[in-house]
């Protein structure tokens, strides 16, 4: 069984670490707030005092963190991943960055000896809590292949959408331009019905009967009905990054 690390245990990588040990691997982890190291204690991971440490006890490190700068932190720092991981070591980049990003750091890694997979996720919070994450991974498939239990342990759908390091940001680039048109288009027209005196309610009915019904419209319109507008699983900051890839 191959020892698995994490870097970031924010709401997404904390959900993923629960679903890693949860099939049976063993985990080591780093984050740069306490809380978070107590919290995977919690969970029965082990605690790591940076990234080379966890590198150096691992022979696969997720990274989820919240840009490309940060990636580029945790595995090319000076204490970072690649001061210690092994020659034929597989970091797994599940963060969304420029396609850019990942394919420099790709460069950096892999003249390391150390294999890389560009896999971006979706599927926010909840996605990350059930271990029902959508997977975008980029990667020789080979390397893919020998990767796919421990992507499967924090994702439910895994896709393979090339070979090429930068075609997984690329793809998850497009899926969050849709997303995000999708958003302005529930919005404008929930406004609209409103501000004409329509309920709520029954702007929700007709749309989730209609052709334009999706999980995203039917969560999206509930938490406004809702009024609730904290601690939904989703940042507008986090969107506002991925829009301006």
């Amino acid at each position: 069984m191959k020892q698995v690390g994490i870097i970031g245990l924010g709401d997404m990588g904390i959900g993923m670490a629960k679903n890693i040990i949860k099939n049976g691997f063993d985990l080591v982890g780093y984050d740069l707030r306490e809380e978070r190291l107590r919290m995977l204690e919690t969970l029965g991971g082990n605690v790591a005092s940076s990234p080379q440490q966890v590198g150096q006890q691992a022979d696969v490190v997720l990274v989820m963190v919240l840009n490309g700068k940060q990636v580029i932190q945790v595995v090319a720092g000076e204490d970072g991943l690649l001061q210690s991981m092994r020659a034929g070591s597989t970091i797994i980049v599940l963060a969304t960055i420029e396609p850019k990003e990942i394919r420099n750091i790709a460069q950096t890694v892999l003249a390391k000896g150390v294999n890389l997979i560009d896999a971006p996720v979706s599927g926010g919070k909840s996605g990350a809590e059930d271990g029902t994450l959508t997977v975008m991974a980029a990667a020789k498939k080979e390397i893919f292949d020998a990767n796919q239990h421990i992507l499967g342990a924090v994702g439910k759908r895994i896709f393979h959408v090339g070979e090429e390091i930068g075609i997984g940001q690329t793809v998850k680039a497009a899926l969050q331009a849709f997303i995000g048109v999708s958003f302005a288009a529930i919005f404008e027209s929930l406004v609209l019905g409103a501000k004409a005196g329509v309920k709520g309610e029954t702007l929700y009915k007709v749309f989730s009967a209609s052709g334009v019904s999706s999980p995203l419209f039917r969560n999206c319109a509930q938490l406004i009905m809702d009024r609730k507008f904290k601690n939904t699983g989703s940042h507008i900051g986090t969107m506002y990054k991925d829009l301006a890839i």
